[in-house]
């Protein structure tokens, strides 16, 4: 794997975790939300701004 890739497991309730360096990377902070979106056989997560 990449330095931008990162295998998490997912838990029974359908949790992942987002790597420590990638929310750091990000700006993520606690509470924040992220947009989910299909492509392909894909999952893609971005930051999303709530206003």
């Amino acid at each position: 794997m990449s330095e931008n890739e990162e295998l998490v497991k997912i838990t029974a309730t359908g949790t992942i975790s987002i790597p420590k360096q990638f929310r750091k990377y990000l700006g993520m902070q606690k509470g924040d939300y992220v947009k989910v979106m299909l492509q392909g056989d894909s999952m893609v997560l971005k930051r999303a701004v709530i206003s």
